[in-house]
């Protein structure tokens, strides 16, 4: 389910190319309304525009109510034409220009027919008014696209341009992009990690929220990964730098945010397609408004029904829906963001809110696959230090959270133990020789597989248990205990009351996940499951729901995560093949951002839609009005620029919603 992402914000040359928001930016850029959130007051946008309603005003206040005998003719002529130039200008220049690349039926073009017919039927004001309100729209459109932008930007880009490397016993600020793999970075309380690194201090406690919403502090203790934007809350501390600039976590969840709107929903797919059918058929209804009526109406004036044609064409602009669609798509994106959720496109936000059923894996997702031994039972014909040895030393080789349990219990590997022909069966465990015999660490289905005894009744030990096999002979077992998530529970139940069923899939024994199913209360539940027996069960659960979601890891479940329709990682301080591979990362590895995030997918929806019907029952109203002339001008701009407002207003309230 990967999807191919282009390294920078798209480009486009109008809002009727339907791209993401951040490309409308470049269209208004176009217009000479760049927007930089740091670079300048806003009011600079709107001075084109101030300046032609100065105008405006100025001209009918001499039109309507001091009358001078000096304005008309020629004179009046010329005032409503440099009322419009600053903001009729670098319209008619875009439009040009779309033609030029093929684009002839664009908004531009539209806009710039509909107000120069007016001027030459001598309908001069509202000429001006037209375009003048267009261009408020327009800058309106751009600042919300800009601040959905810039709310992302703010909420990941966050890491210091200057760190504090020690160097030879002296503190030295530096940029951070110079900073080098091995650095020591110099940590003071208050202060933001600018890369990610392995803290060399005993402990220290991090605020996290820039990488996964959470605020709640997190103490490190010495040797755990600490990453970019964390922030710094008690004692100074000293941090080993194991990644560049650029390779951080907090890079990598920046491009995965930025490159997320190239992924396009079906809802904007639609639009986009409908806008390239439904503008040259308005365009040719507006020819036919003006010429046809010659044919069938007695006192046919040419000025009044081209009139009614221009009014049309104005109605007919589909900004609202072009510009407020992929805004609402941004805004939900961003509301995700908000609350640690990272979705890699528009498309996976439809795809969570027509969701009926979650498919999730157990450990590390739904417990927090921090294992523990238990109990450890050797036949005593074995010296139990040294098979405890050989089983460190093969679990060495694997980076699975039941080998991280046996170096804690067991502690630092036996470097002198030799190892070879080490093989990892997929679903089963570990295999090596040592010493010239072989020896087995892993599930029961590995010493099924190779023909090893072992008591029946071990099978029903509940904990998660490692069997152990030496020189053909069963040796015993370990037993490791996982933790269920403390809102684990709560995510199941929220899960239920949207109507979403709830799947646990597992390779861990079956006994285990029927007590973790438990005490979830999760119905269906599997256990002793291969990577493949997953796929096949997840086929059958595919013929009874439309839309299923699968989460876990995002990289030992791959084959389940391509078959799924939309795959959910538990990555926020995982690896990056994670957030490489999943469709949504849930950053801080909470359950309950699961539920979350198919609300934020409904309501992201609920909102399109609420504008596509705005949008299309305005519009056709004043177009029916318009066509029977008892709608003006000014009919006209309510339905083009008030709705487009409107919809860009409802759009952007998802950014401020709670969920």
């Amino acid at each position: 389910m990967q999807q191919t992402k282009s390294d920078k914000w798209p480009k486009q040359n109008s809002c009727c190319a339907h791209d993401a928001p951040p490309t409308a930016t470049a269209h208004h850029e176009a217009h000479g309304h760049s927007h930089d959130h740091n670079s300048g007051p806003s009011w600079k946008m709107f001075l084109p525009s101030i300046i032609s309603l100065v105008l405006l005003l100025i001209a009918l206040s001499f039109d309507y109510l001091w009358k001078p005998d000096w304005f008309g003719g020629w004179f009046r002529t010329v005032w409503y034409l440099v009322a419009y130039i600053p903001v009729g200008l670098p319209v008619l220049k875009e439009a040009v220009q779309s033609m030029v690349h093929g684009d002839i039926f664009s908004e531009f073009f539209l806009m710039g027919i509909a107000t120069v017919g007016a001027f030459a039927i001598g309908e001069y004001p509202e000429g001006v008014a037209v375009m003048l309100f267009y261009s408020v729209g327009e800058v309106f459109q751009s600042l919300a696209v800009s601040r959905a932008q810039a709310d992302i930007k703010s909420l990941l880009d966050q890491r210091p341009d200057e760190v504090t490397v020690l160097s030879k016993g002296q503190a030295i600020v530096v940029k951070a992009e110079n900073v080098k793999i091995g650095d020591i970075i110099q940590l003071k309380p208050g202060e933001k990690l600018g890369l990610d690194g392995e803290l060399l201090s005993e402990n220290a406690s991090f605020n996290t929220s820039a990488l996964t919403g959470e605020s709640k502090p997190d103490t490190k203790e010495k040797g755990a990964a600490v990453l970019a934007g964390m922030i710094n809350l008690n004692t100074v501390a000293e941090v080993k730098v194991t990644a560049a600039y650029d390779d951080s976590k907090l890079s990598k969840i920046l491009q995965l945010v930025q490159h997320a709107t190239t992924q396009k929903a079906p809802t904007e797919l639609f639009i986009r397609k409908f806008a390239k059918v439904y503008t040259p058929i308005v365009v040719f209804l507006a020819i036919g408004i003006t010429l046809l009526p010659y044919f069938f109406v007695a006192d046919y004036q040419f000025s009044d029904w081209l009139y009614r044609a221009l009014v049309f064409l104005v109605i007919s602009c589909p900004c609202a829906l072009v510009i407020s669609i992929p805004l609402g798509y941004f805004g939900g994106i961003g509301a995700a963001s908000k609350n640690g959720i990272l979705f890699k496109g528009s498309n996976f936000l439809d795809v969570m809110a027509n969701v009926q059923m979650v498919v999730t894996d157990k450990t590390g997702t739904m417990t927090e696959g921090v294992f523990e031994v238990q109990e450890v039972v050797f036949d005593k014909s074995f010296d139990e230090q040294k098979i405890l040895q050989m089983i460190n030393a093969l679990e060495s080789k694997s980076t699975h959270p039941i080998a991280t349990a046996v170096h804690q219990y067991v502690g630092t590997v036996n470097q002198e133990i030799t190892l070879t022909d080490t093989e990892e069966i997929s679903g089963r465990g570990l295999r090596a020789r040592i010493e010239g015999k072989e020896m087995l660490v892993g599930n029961f289905k590995l010493l099924d597989h190779f023909k090893i005894n072992f008591p029946s009744n071990l099978k029903d030990i509940v904990h998660t248990l490692i069997a152990v096999a030496y020189d053909g002979k069963f040796v015993g077992y370990l037993t490791v205990a996982d933790r269920v998530k403390p809102d684990a529970k709560q995510a199941v139940e929220q899960l239920g009351k949207l109507g979403v069923k709830t799947t646990m899939l597992s390779g861990d024994k079956t006994a285990v996940v029927d007590a973790v199913a438990r005490e979830l209360e999760i119905e269906n539940a599997f256990g002793d499951l291969l990577p493949e027996d997953k796929v096949e069960k997840l086929q059958e659960i595919k013929k009874t729901y439309r839309h299923v979601a699968f989460v876990g890891d995002g990289v030992n479940d791959a084959p389940v995560v391509a078959l799924s329709d939309v795959g959910l990682a538990m990555g926020g301080l995982g690896s990056d093949a994670t957030v490489e591979t999943a469709d949504v990362v849930i950053q801080d590895d909470q359950p309950s951002r699961i539920p979350m995030a198919i609300r934020i997918g409904k309501q992201t929806r609920k909102i399109v839609w609420q504008n596509i019907m705005l949008a299309f029952v305005v519009k056709g109203a004043v177009l029916i009005l318009g066509a029977g002339g008892l709608a003006t001008m000014w009919e006209a701009v309510f339905a083009d620029v008030g709705v487009a407002l409107l919809a860009i207003l409802n759009a952007v309230r998802i950014q401020r919603m709670q969920f």
